[in-house]
């Protein structure tokens, strides 16, 4: 397995040149970045800016593993309103493209949401609904992943939707396509299931794995902690993971480094990356 580490386990307000030189210090190979409003990989960023972070990342030596977005967060594909929904579609658009133009093959895909606890005054959509509403959503998609060779990757995140390993994996080969697999992330299964049983029940579908830890007495978002210091079973998860015989990137996703890390943040990337060298040689 590569090991990768997010955007967003840095301060958000460091340059890109720095987080990815950091990175590459602490000893990761991979650096998973993502599309934001305005942020080097942003929504009006030019085909030239985004070679330019391309050949950043080269220079610095370390490659660019996936691209992530939050920006689903604010726009639910399963919405009532068809202009929120249209919206999901341009963004999905857009991130097949950056993808596209940064060398990716594959993208993480939030398909919408039945609700969200941490969004105060989030809507809420009929669970039947969203599903229905979450397929068209990808099956719009697909046409442009396929045609760009970027793989739609659904990840399992707190949105009351596809809830098992067994619906997410139905709703995976539903599309027929191996441009629709799975963005595992291991920490957010805690707080309902185990993510050793999603990773034998998802398999090969797995195409990018987040790793992160938490502690299910918390709860909520709060319980995210630092990486074996919360109660993922991590032998079962790293035995679960060469069962299946996956050898790509695990991109470890500490978020936020603040407020846990209030003072010398660049200590959470060290940290994250020792911890995933253990984890892995378990």
């Amino acid at each position: 397995m590569k090991k990768s580490i997010s955007i967003w386990s840095f301060p958000g307000e460091w340059p890109l040149e720095k987080k990815l030189r950091l990175a590459r210090e602490a000893g990761f190979t991979g650096f998973e970045i993502d599309l934001s409003e305005d942020g080097p990989v942003g929504l009006k960023t030019s085909a030239a800016e985004l070679k330019a972070v391309r050949k950043l990342a080269e220079g610095v030596g370390i490659e660019l593993s996936g691209l992530a977005t939050g920006l689903f967060w604010g726009a639910n594909a399963c919405s009532e309103d068809a202009a929120v929904r249209a919206r999901a579609d341009a963004l999905l658009a857009r991130e097949i493209e950056c993808a596209s133009a940064l060398g990716l093959d594959a993208i993480l895909v939030v398909p919408g949401a039945v609700g969200v606890d941490f969004i105060p005054g989030c809507e809420v959509v009929p669970y039947e609904v969203a599903v229905e509403r979450a397929r068209a959503f990808v099956q719009r998609g697909l046409p442009a992943a396929e045609k760009s060779g970027v793989t739609l990757c659904i990840e399992n995140v707190w949105n009351k939707l596809l809830l098992s390993p067994l619906e997410m994996r139905a709703f995976i080969d539903s599309f027929s396509s191996n441009r629709v697999a799975s963005y595992f992330d291991v920490g957010n299964t805690l707080l309902t299931g185990y993510p050793e049983h999603w990773i034998s029940v998802l398999g090969p579908r797995i195409q990018r794995v987040h790793f992160k830890d938490y502690r299910r007495a918390v709860g909520t978002v709060d319980g995210f902690c630092d990486l074996l210091s919360g109660d993922v079973a991590w032998p079962s998860v790293v035995r679960a993971l060469r069962t299946i015989g996956y050898k790509g990137w695990v991109a470890a996703e500490m978020i936020p480094p603040v407020p846990f890390y209030k003072h010398c943040p660049e200590v959470l990337i060290h940290n994250s990356s020792r911890a995933m060298d253990a984890i892995f040689s378990l």
